[in-house]
């Protein structure tokens, strides 16, 4: 493919991470709209497998052979959508976070520059820390040096987004087209894999679902009542409609952040599940593990100015559309 060029039939499409929950769900989409897509990851003797047994594959990779595989199709590969990391927060071997989120990225990175092929990757608004220096996805150096992540899923992140920006002010060569992309929080399909962080709305549905009360995290700042913390909470399905619209739009490169814009409490959430099961919201506040409250975040807002100003038009999902979407599919 010719840089510039919007993707064709016969391009081969990367993503790796593609088994997991924002992976699986992009290459489901690729899949039923005819692109050839190969898969990298790790599927070991979970159920994982299971998110991708409705699409047509062309290749599956473990990540031990990915450098290998790329070289042999080095011709072939259009674009690499690079979804796959360490995504828990409460992880604690930096290490992991350097090999997988940092090193991997990098590398993919060069190797896209190097070969002219299309790079998506994910960042996270982990970046972004306690949200007091705000919620911009300005590419500018002295803006990305004011962020604090609060976790080394964070900086893994937030390190990544400095240097590629470093590389693309400084004249390096890049991607003919390349986007981090900062998720919000994501909700839906394809992540009961990934246990204590998988997203509020799936641990709290079965709950809900056996009128049993629903625990959330009782609030240690003053300036929040229990329950009233916010979140940016995007569905899934939003998150997979910006990758394809970077698709189509080879001249789009940036940061972009990647939420609704708009903040919603924990009580909204309990509330939207609530209504699509039809109970009455029956909720236990308990203290947040003092571990946890030196990372905890209160509020995520995504300013989503610069994704619209680049030309992604599409609404976004209200948090009770998205959540009736969703628990729609998994009552079925």
């Amino acid at each position: 493919m010719k840089t510039g060029q919007s993707l064709r039939d016969p391009d081969l499409i990367l993503v790796t991470g593609g088994a997991g929950f924002i992976g699986s769900n992009i290459v489901l989409e690729l899949a039923r709209s005819g692109a050839r897509v190969a898969v990298c990851d790790l599927l070991r003797s979970g159920e994982k497998w299971r998110h991708l047994s409705t699409a047509q594959l062309h290749d599956m990779i473990r990540p031990d052979a990915l450098f290998e595989w790329l070289a042999r199709h080095h011709d072939k590969v259009a674009a690499i959508i690079h979804m796959g990391a360490i995504s828990s927060t409460t992880e604690t071997d930096v290490d992991r976070f350097v090999a997988t989120n940092i090193r991997l990225t990098l590398d993919l990175w060069r190797w896209c520059a190097d070969h002219s092929v299309r790079f998506i990757y994910a960042s996270s608004a982990a970046t972004y820390g306690d949200g007091s220096a705000g919620f911009s996805d300005e590419q500018r150096a002295d803006a990305l040096a004011a962020f604090r992540p609060l976790n080394p899923y964070g900086w893994s992140k937030h390190l990544v987004d400095q240097r590629i920006i470093s590389d693309v002010n400084r004249g390096e060569p890049t991607p003919p087209q390349w986007a981090g992309l900062k998720f919000f929080n994501v909700y839906g399909p394809n992540e009961s894999h990934k246990g204590v962080m998988q997203s509020l709305v799936t641990k709290i549905y079965p709950a809900v679902k056996a009128s049993e009360a629903v625990t959330l995290f009782k609030s240690h700042n003053p300036r929040y009542r229990d329950g009233s913390q916010l979140r940016d909470f995007i569905y899934v399905k939003d998150c997979v409609a910006v990758v394809r619209w970077l698709l189509q739009d080879p001249g789009t490169s940036g940061l972009f952040n990647v939420g609704t814009g708009t903040a919603r409490s924990f009580l909204d959430l309990v509330n939207a599940v609530c209504a699509v099961v039809g109970c009455p919201p029956n909720i236990r506040f308990v203290d947040t593990p003092t571990e946890l409250r030196a990372q905890y975040q209160y509020f995520t807002q995504a300013d989503v100015t610069k994704l619209r100003h680049a030309g992604f038009d599409a609404p976004f999902h209200s948090l009770e559309d998205g959540v009736r979407d969703y628990l729609g599919q998994l009552s079925r």
